[in-house]
């Protein structure tokens, strides 16, 4: 199976800004967790603390398991994208897709060597096989199977037999990466990461509710993409406003019932239930501005190179961040509060958007984009050679 158009196809330009928006804030929140490097400064003025405390706590209650929802929710949109093209060219593309599958874990396990705790994208992977098995089933399916994952199928036999299926490892996993990551070699960091950090990294989000949520949200990116709910026409943008409405009005009241019941199981459904409402809140009223005020629009447009090369930055980010946070670099966790660490952010981000319009105006992918498009598209048997192709201005 090859591509079987040269042309680029038409790009849904909100879905671009809107990934970008969720790169940045994955960025934002990853920065005040140092990366996963959990060594902050003890601070001794008080203003600081406030201050500091303030930032983070608008950061997280913003982003924090949002921003990786987007990406989710996008990804399965994308799958969708992929898979049409082939069908109307008579292909399917649902082995190719396994093959790219693969070669994520490649970039997952580039990410995690410098990202202690483990990589999303190796989440993405596994939970990447529901795209696979379903993508031949008819949308009605295929949404009710997202409704059932995001109901948390799993908490809710935790639930009712008042006990864990599985045992909870990750607590002990992630203080053997700390230690490693605060005092161990390079070399053991490294390798660490690469198994135990992603190890920890599933367990936890099987433990938390992210393993189910990630397969829905592919899910649900496969409906909206089947029903074309990111064209702007008028009725898209009455299911948008309806969707602001509804998941606004659940938001606060499942907020405060996930605060009253945390530490329990029924505490995780409602913690993933309130943070997939607000991600609802984020993504409708994204599109929404985006569609309705000018200015909104070209507030955001940088974001639209910068969400076309989300697989570059996303990585770029963490090697950038071990550099400056970690024992492996700078170690600078120590001494940057979440204020200061915000700031670090916002400066990885504008260099990442300055680079991203300046590369994605000569060439046509971004730098791990065209490696992960070209080997997509490799055919068996052929030798690969990697050139990347500029495009004609």
């Amino acid at each position: 199976m090859r591509n079987t158009s040269s042309k680029p196809k038409e790009r849904l330009e909100v879905v671009d800004a809107l990934r970008g928006f969720a790169v940045f804030a994955i960025l934002m929140v990853h920065c005040m967790e140092h990366f996963m490097y959990f060594v902050f400064p003890d601070e001794k003025v008080n203003w600081l603390n406030i201050l500091d405390s303030g930032v983070h706590d608008t950061i997280f209650t913003l982003f924090a398991g949002k921003a990786y929802a987007i990406f989710a929710l996008l990804f399965g949109l994308t799958f969708f994208i992929q898979q049409n093209n082939q069908l109307k060219a008579g292909k399917d593309f649902g082995h190719r897709f396994l093959w790219r599958l693969i070669l994520l874990i490649v970039f997952s396990e580039i990410n995690a060597m410098v990202y202690p705790g483990g990589d999303v994208l190796m989440l993405f992977v596994v939970m990447g096989l529901i795209l696979f098995l379903t993508r031949n089933w008819s949308t009605k399916y295929i949404f009710i199977l997202a409704i059932i994952f995001l109901l948390q199928p799993y908490e809710w036999m935790n639930l009712l037999l008042g006990k864990s299926l599985y045992p909870q490892l990750n607590g002990e996993l992630y203080q053997e990466i700390k230690n490693v990551a605060q005092y161990g070699t390079n070399s053991d960091f490294l390798l660490t990461n690469l198994w135990t950090g992603q190890k920890a990294s599933l367990l936890w989000a099987l433990e938390n509710g992210r393993l189910f949520q990630t397969g829905g949200l592919f899910l649900m990116g496969v409906v909206l993409g089947r029903l074309s709910i990111f064209k702007e026409t008028d009725k898209n943008k009455a299911v948008w406003r309806n969707a602001l409405i509804i998941s606004a009005v659940l938001f606060a009241p499942l907020l405060q019932l996930s605060k009253l019941y945390t530490g329990n199981y029924g505490g995780v459904i409602l913690d993933m239930w309130q943070k997939l409402a607000f991600t609802v809140v984020l993504v409708s009223s994204f599109v929404l501005l985006y569609w309705n005020i000018i200015n909104f629009k070209q507030f955001v447009k940088p974001l639209l190179c910068y969400g076309r090369m989300s697989l570059t930055n996303y990585l770029t980010q963490s090697y950038i961040g071990a550099l400056i946070f970690m024992p492996i670099g700078f170690n600078m966790a120590p001494y940057l509060g979440s204020t200061a660490s915000l700031f670090v952010g916002l400066c990885i981000f504008l260099i990442q958007v300055v680079f991203s319009n300046w590369w994605l105006g000569i060439y046509r992918f971004g730098p791990l984009e065209a490696i992960w498009h070209k080997w997509t598209w490799i055919r068996s048997g052929k030798q690969f050679s990697f050139k990347l192709n500029a495009r004609k201005i």
